[in-house]
C-alpha cells in the first residue's frame, strides 16, 4: 500500500514540479493543455487507423492495431523522439510512467466506459440458464490460468519472483484469466454456430468468467496491498479480504438487481433520453469510486453497475448513447496500453513471456475443455469451448494497466502482459475456426438431445430496406420482452434470449438470417411475418400519396417561386 500510495505522491508531485516549470518558462496550464490536445489528437488517429488497417487486411481484432499503434508512437520508440517545436517531446516518461497524469486519466475513464458497457451486455438469463455447465467451464478456465500463470512466475530463475504471494506472481495469474468473448462470438456469428451447444456454453461460460475474474481482481488487489505494507502474508486478513471483496460484488449487485427498475423508474421522471443516460453513466461513476474506496478496483464498481442495469429497458438506450463515447475513448486506451510497453525491458522477459504465453493457452484449453467433457461433450466439443475461451483481451490490459500504474509490476512483467493478449489473440480465431470443421461435439448419447438449428434467410431488394427491416424486427422483439444483445462485430448481429428461447440475427449484406432452434423457429417467424406485413402496409400507404416525382417537382418549382 505505501509503495501504491508513494507511486501516486510521486506521479503527482512530478505534475506540480512540470507545471511549475512550464509557469516559469512562459507557459501555463494553457501549454499543458495544448500538449495533451495534441498527444490525443496523434492517439486517436494512429490508433483508429492502426486498427482499420489490422482489421482489412490482416483479418485480426482492430485491437491489435491499436496496441501496435501505441508501441510505435510510445516513449520508448518514435514518441520518445519526435521534439516538436515550441512543445518539445511528444510523449515523454513521468516518474518512470509511460503517460502523463492527465492521459492516464483519460484511459481509465476509457476503462470504466469499457467494463459498464460489458455489464450492460451480460445476459443474466443465459447466465442463470447455464448456470452450471457455464460456471464449471468459468471456474475450470480461471483456476488453470490462475495457477499456472502463478508457478510461471514464481519457478522461472532470475525474475526476482520467489513467493507465490508475491504481488506480482498474483497479477500474473489474475492477468491470464479473463477472456474476451467478443472475439469469439464474432467466429461464431459467421459460422453460424452462436446457437449450438458449444456456442451458447461459450458465451454463458464466459459471462461467469467475467464475474469471477473481477472478483479474483478484487481479492488479489487486497492481498498486494496487504503485501506491499511490509506486514508480511496475514492468512486472517487475506480471509477478510476475500471475504469484503466476495461481499461487495454480492451485497451490491443484489441490492443493484432488486432496486434497479426503481432507479430508472425515477431516473425516468426526467422524460429526457439525454437526462436519463447521462445519470446513469454518472451513478456508474460514483459506484467506481466507491469500489476504489472500498479498497478494490474502479472497473469492478462501473461493471456491478452495467449488471445491475442489464435487465432494464433503459440498457438498449444507454448502450446505443454510448456507443459514440466508446468508439472514441476505448481505442485511446489500447493504445495508451501499448505505449506503455518498455521494448529493452521486455528483451530479458522475452523468452519467459514466451513460456508464460504457451501457458495460458494450455489453461484455457485444458481447463475449460475438461469440465465441458465431464459435462456432455466430447473430445471435439470440448476442445472448441478451450480455443473459444482462449483469447484475452480489454479486462487482461486493464488489469496490467491498473498493476503498473499502482507499482506492483513492473515494465518487463506489463510486457509480458501485453505478449500473452496479443498471442492468445492471434491464435484463437483460425484454430476456433478450424475446430468446427467437424461432426458435432455432443456425446453420441447425449447427440440426440441437442437441438437442430433452422436457418431463415430472407434476401432484400437493398441493404437500406433490410437494415430497415431489422431495426423494427429488434424493436418488436423488445416489445415482447425479449433481451436483444448487440454483439460488436462487423457485420450487424444480435444474440436473442427469452426463457428458454435462444436465437441470433444477422445482417450479410441485403440478406436477413435468423439462426433458430427448430423448436422455436415458430415465435421468429410469427414475429417477423407480422413485421414484413406492416412494412407492407407502409409501402402501399406510400403508393397512395402523391408521387415522389411529383413532390420534387413541387419542391423545385417553390424554389424559383
Amino acid at each position: 500500500m505505501q509503495e501504491a500510495t508513494q507511486t501516486v505522491t510521486n506521479a503527482v508531485q512530478l505534475a506540480a514540479e512540470a507545471a511549475g516549470h512550464a509557469a516559469s518558462s512562459g507557459h501555463g496550464i494553457t501549454h499543458m493543455m495544448m500538449l495533451l490536445i495534441v498527444q490525443l489528437a496523434v492517439i486517436i488517429i494512429f490508433a483508429k487507423v492502426g486498427g482499420f488497417l489490422f482489421q482489412r487486411f490482416l483479418r485480426m481484432p482492430s485491437v491489435l492495431g491499436e496496441l501496435a499503434s501505441g508501441m510505435l508512437i510510445g516513449p520508448y520508440a518514435l514518441g520518445g523522439a519526435i521534439d516538436l517545436p515550441g512543445m518539445g517531446i511528444l510523449f515523454s516518461e513521468h516518474a518512470g510512467f509511460a503517460a502523463s497524469t492527465e492521459l492516464y486519466g483519460i484511459a481509465t475513464l476509457a476503462s470504466i466506459i469499457l467494463l459498464f458497457l460489458a455489464g450492460l451486455e451480460t445476459d443474466l438469463a443465459a447466465f442463470l440458464r447455464y448456470s452450471v455447465v457455464g460456471s464449471m467451464v468459468g471456474l475450470g478456465g480461471l483456476a488453470a490460468a490462475f495457477v499456472l500463470g502463478d508457478l510461471c512466475a514464481v519457478l522461472w530463475p532470475g525474475n526476482g519472483i520467489d513467493s507465490f504471494m508475491d504481488p506480482a506472481a498474483l497479477f500474473l495469474g489474475v492477468i491470464s484469466v479473463a477472456t474476451s468473448v467478443g472475439i469469439t462470438a464474432r467466429i461464431l456469428a459467421e459460422k453460424k454456430k452462436m446457437a449450438s451447444p458449444e456456442g451458447v456454453t461459450i458465451l454463458a461460460g464466459a459471462v461467469f468468467d467475467d464475474v469471477f475474474g473481477i472478483v479474483t481482481l478484487a481479492i488479489v488487489m487486497g492481498l498486494a496491498k496487504v503485501e506491499s505494507s511490509g506486514e508480511g502474508v496475514a492468512w486472517g486478513a487475506i480471509g477478510l479480504i476475500a471475504v469484503k471483496a466476495i461481499g461487495f460484488f454480492v451485497v451490491v449487485t443484489a441490492l443493484g438487481l432488486a432496486f434497479a427498475r426503481k432507479i430508472t423508474g425515477a431516473i425516468k421522471q426526467f422524460r429526457s433520453r439525454e437526462m436519463m443516460v447521462a445519470t446513469c453513466f454518472g451513478l456508474a461513476l460514483l459506484l467506481a469510486g466507491l469500489a476504489e474506496m472500498a479498497g478494490l478496483a474502479m472497473i469492478i464498481g462501473a461493471y456491478i453497475m452495467g449488471l445491475a442495469l442489464s435487465r432494464t429497458d433503459l440498457a438498449p438506450e444507454i448502450e446505443h448513447h454510448l456507443q459514440g463515447i466508446y468508439n472514441l475513448l476505448v481505442p485511446i486506451f489500447f493504445c495508451v496500453m501499448g505505449m506503455m510497453v518498455d521494448f529493452s525491458a521486455m528483451k530479458p522477459v522475452l523468452v519467459f513471456g514466451s513460456v508464460y504465453s504457451l501457458l495460458a493457452i494450455i489453461a484455457k484449453v485444458v481447463g475449460c475443455g475438461v469440465p465441458a467433457w465431464l459435462m456432455k461433450f466430447n473430445l471435439r466439443g470440448s476442445l472448441r469451448i478451450g480455443l473459444g475461451m482462449l483469447p484475452r483481451g480489454e479486462v487482461a490490459l486493464i488489469v496490467a494497466g491498473i498493476g503498473l500504474a499502482s507499482g506492483i509490476i513492473g515494465q518487463g512483467i506489463f510486457g509480458v502482459a501485453i505478449m500473452m493478449t496479443v498471442v492468445t489473440t492471434m491464435l484463437a480465431p483460425p484454430l476456433l475456426v478450424k475446430s468446427f470443421d467437424g461432426g458435432s461435439g455432443l456425446r453420441k448419447e447425449m447427440a440426440g438431445t441437442g437441438e437442430d438449428i433452422v436457418s431463415i434467410d430472407l434476401e432484400l431488394p437493398s441493404r437500406d430496406i433490410t437494415e430497415f427491416l431489422l431495426n423494427r424486427f429488434v424493436r418488436a422483439l423488445q416489445q415482447e420482452e425479449f433481451f436483444v444483445h448487440h454483439l460488436h462485430t462487423d457485420e450487424p448481429t444480435y444474440r436473442v434470449l427469452k426463457d428458454d428461447i435462444a436465437f441470433t440475427l444477422l445482417q450479410e449484406g441485403n440478406k436477413l438470417v435468423i439462426n433458430v432452434p427448430k423448436a422455436n423457429q415458430h415465435v421468429a417467424r410469427m414475429i417477423l411475418l407480422e413485421e414484413l406485413l406492416s412494412l407492407t402496409d407502409l409501402l402501399d400507404s406510400t403508393k397512395r400519396m402523391k408521387s415522389i416525382g411529383q413532390m420534387g417537382t413541387d419542391l423545385v418549382n417553390g424554389l424559383f417561386a
